[in-house]
């Protein structure tokens, strides 16, 4: 070979194929937004289904509403900044369906428009928009219309007829849930562990019934679309506190009544493994589920 004679490289890149810097996250899957997004609705479909049966027709009514008024102010913000359009990822469907889950049925109807006004211009676009929010968005609109407006701890009586659900009025409808009797150390009256699986108790729309929440959590584990390990440590770190701290009744009573009400699964299960907010190691995961395990727990004992 001669000295002035260059070394041609045997493999030419194209420019697509050489290392492009960009922001975090640099974890890439096959899968697109829109179909886990579309996994997780279809996670959410039996507590929801549950919700409109034993609710009446108001429940769906309020999921409708949130669902519509997120992709709208998402749709609207977009158009107004002009950013590209993204309503088809299917992320805000599934937060305005979250935001309803943490509504009681006799919620006013203005109220999920609100909660999704805060859920998707506040939280989510004025940060970037998806992937870029700091915290959860349905989270942050739940603890906003709690601070904000009476009617969230105000629920349905269910020892009343169901059509008494469509009468709203938040001055006579009220029920105390088994949190409320748990806090002050009392058994929740008339209220089994049956009643806790299946959702016959107070509550919110898509908190009651855990048996329906777990067989989603289950679904999204087996479609891979999120691991066990926060769910697992979240609910795990509030039955060992729980067990190990009971307030008036017995230990195994106490444990099961605090993991399966109170929207604990909803929130380990669909919230806290939130890919943008929640940690992406397996240590991470775990010491991040049990720390949200912790702070609920010190909430239910300490706060209102």
């Amino acid at each position: 070979m001669k000295d002035n004679e260059k070394i041609k490289p045997k493999i030419k890149l194209s420019p697509d194929k050489l290392l492009v810097a960009s922001s975090s996250p640099h974890v890439r899957h096959g899968e697109t937004t829109t179909t886990i997004m579309s996994r997780v609705l279809i996670a959410l479909l039996p507590a929801f289904a549950w919700s409109v049966f034993y609710f009446g027709y108001r429940a769906l009514t309020l999921t409708l509403i949130s669902v519509i008024s997120c992709v709208m102010f998402e749709f609207l913000y977009q158009k107004i900044m002009r950013k590209p359009v993204r309503i088809g990822d299917l992320s805000a469907v599934v937060t305005g369906v979250l935001i309803a889950f943490n509504l009681p049925v006799n919620t006013p109807l203005w109220a999920p428009v609100i909660g999704g006004a805060f859920a998707i211009i506040i939280v989510k676009q004025l940060f970037g928009g998806i992937g870029k929010n700091i915290v959860n968005p349905a989270i942050a609109a739940r603890i906003f219309l709690f601070l904000s407006f009476n009617f969230m701890a105000v629920f349905h009586d269910v020892n009343e007829p169901k059509l008494a659900a469509l009468e709203i009025n938040p001055d006579i409808i009220a029920g105390a849930t088994p949190l409320v009797y748990l806090k002050d150390g009392t058994p929740p009256p008339s209220v089994s562990v049956l009643d806790m699986l299946l959702g016959q108790h107070g509550g919110s729309l898509g908190e009651v019934s855990a048996l329906l929440l777990l067989a989603g959590g289950i679904y999204l584990i087996i479609r891979r679309v999120i691991t066990w390990h926060i769910p697992v440590s979240f609910i795990g770190a509030v039955a060992l506190i729980s067990f190990l701290a009971p307030r008036g009744v017995d230990h195994i009573e106490f444990t099961i009544s605090q993991v399966l009400t109170g929207g604990l699964i909803l929130g380990a299960v669909f919230m806290a493994t939130d890919y943008v907010t929640s940690p992406i190691s397996r240590t991470g995961k775990l010491i991040f589920g049990a720390g949200c395990g912790l702070i609920t727990i010190f909430i239910r004992y300490f706060g209102v």
